[in-house]
């Protein structure tokens, strides 16, 4: 029987990584739920806002509905259901100040690298700020760092970029200074960032193209819910968000389980709304995508302003594939010259696990991909830490709130049961089948299926994309469920294998 140590005392009892969505919704739930607990919310950017700080791209918007990326417990209150980044950013500095978050934040702070020792029961984390390097103890760590690399997109190496005597930019690091008025812009990619980007910048530049390989399935909605201010003015605020909240969250599903089990159906409503928007420069070539809907992350065209742009003449989707940059511009596969004097690469996202901090255990480097995810944000046989990681077919923030409350409450059966230690025990022969939870052909998840945890065909070892069976499985499963191991501090190293 190994001997039992007393749990050393921590700087911290929680350390939270990341001050956007998800970690602002961890902080306010800890505040409701878990107030004598010490926490700190660390964020390596100069603000708060996680996604809608760094990206400053023009047109910047949400891609799903602000009633449901917004928080549960915060009505989201605006006139516009898709919101621009900056209502987006006013909205977290709201719930921040309202929550008392902000003294616990420590901006312009980056997580190094995170080391859990058995023996005392806490995590010992490197941290590097203005002043340099330091460490800092938790018994917590909850990373809310987001789910893609902050400093490498996705950026393929096209032949022949060097000799492009224009400007190339990257969505993801937008300069202050770049001046397309009057200039002819392409953008290749036709995803969120590229159908955001094109109807805004058409109203300056001389002509925008939307250069893609392959169609996206999109659909147009209204930029404001009718239905949802007709609720807002008159319903108490919270009932209305809970009640709008509700409606969108079924109906998503709704759409999402038909697009998976009858394609056809979704596929030919799409199409048909798309013929009718854009009219005469509706083509199959450009609009029909080789997959079904929802393959793929289905494209948010908030009052059909990508569709109003090309009606216009004042954009263009083109089909084809890149041969190589020249001074002027693409040279296409087809022998079509596209002429630019910007080109923007919107050509996606690189994943990345953890945040890029090096964890590890005992000073043994984690391999995620050796590891089972538990209640969707645990992994199996980690202690004492847990990840936010939203959905793929619906609001990020559903599961960000869901898994905040879910941590909370183990925090809170830790300190009933006096334990320092709570991992997720899954034996060696554990027997489990592991499934392609993701299956979206989308090339950012494609590209980081080798980096990501496994998952099973079953909850609770499973990454769920159905928010309604999470809900009702959050409710029903106690904290305490038989899997959930708490334990005292121990020097065994061998607990954690």
């Amino acid at each position: 029987m190994p001997e039992a140590h007393p749990a050393a005392q921590p700087d911290l009892d929680v350390l939270i990584v990341g001050a956007g969505i998800s970690g602002i919704s961890m902080a306010a739930h800890l505040h409701m739920r878990c107030p004598g607990l010490r926490y700190a919310l660390v964020e390596r950017r100069e603000r708060l806002g996680g996604t809608w700080d760094l990206f400053r791209y023009p047109g910047v918007r949400s891609d799903s509905d602000m009633y449901t990326l917004g928080f549960g417990f915060e009505p989201w209150t605006d006139a516009d259901a898709i919101a621009d980044g900056d209502s987006i950013l006013a909205y977290l500095d709201r719930v921040v100040g309202k929550y008392g978050i902000a003294p616990h934040m420590r901006l312009a702070t980056r997580v190094l690298a995170a080391d859990f020792s058995t023996a005392q029961g806490l995590w010992h984390v490197t941290t590097e700020d203005r002043d340099g390097p330091r460490e800092l103890t938790a018994r917590f760590l909850y990373l809310a760092s987001g789910y893609y690399d902050y400093d490498s997109p996705h950026d393929p190496p096209f032949p022949g970029r060097e000799n492009f005597a224009g400007q190339i930019v990257h969505p993801q690091f937008w300069p202050e200074d770049c001046d397309y008025t009057g200039k002819q812009v392409v953008v290749i990619g036709s995803g969120a960032t590229a159908v955001t980007l094109v109807p805004a910048m058409a109203q300056r530049a001389a002509h925008v193209t939307m250069l893609q390989r392959t169609p996206t399935w999109m659909s147009a909605q209204p930029r404001r819910d009718r239905m949802a201010r007709i609720a807002q003015a008159l319903l108490p605020a919270s009932l209305a968000h809970r009640l709008i909240r509700a409606r969108n969250v079924r109906f998503q599903d709704w759409v999402f389980r038909t697009a998976r089990k009858s394609p056809a159906r979704i596929a030919a409503f799409l199409t048909r709304a798309t013929r009718k928007a854009l009219g005469h420069r509706y083509t199959e070539t450009d609009w029909q995508p080789p997959y079904g809907p929802w393959e793929q992350r289905l494209c948010l065209v908030p009052d059909g302003d990508l569709f109003a742009a090309i009606r216009s003449g004042r954009a263009d989707v083109v089909t084809d594939r890149i041969a190589r940059f020249d001074a002027s511009g693409i040279m296409l596969e087809s022998g079509r010259h596209l002429d630019a004097d910007i080109i923007v690469t919107a050509t996606g996202l690189r994943l990345a696990m953890a945040g890029q901090i090096k964890v590890t255990l005992d000073g043994v480097r984690v391999n995620w991909r050796k590891h089972f995810y538990y209640r969707s944000c645990m992994f199996s046989n980690v202690p004492n830490l847990a990840v936010a990681f939203g959905y793929l077919n619906a609001g990020w923030t559903l599961r960000a709130d869901l898994t905040a409350a879910y941590v909370c409450d183990v925090l809170n059966a830790m300190q009933g049961k006096g334990a320092a230690i709570v991992r997720p025990d899954l034996p060696a022969n554990h027997g489990l089948e592991e499934d392609n939870v993701y299956q979206f052909s989308s090339g950012y998840i494609q590209r980081a299926l080798p980096l990501m945890p496994k998952s099973a065909t079953a909850l609770p070892w499973r990454l769920n994309q159905d928010y309604l069976e999470d809900l009702r499985d959050y409710r029903r499963r106690p904290v305490d469920d038989g899997v959930l191991r708490f334990e005292t501090v121990v020097a065994d190293r061998q607990k954690i294998a």
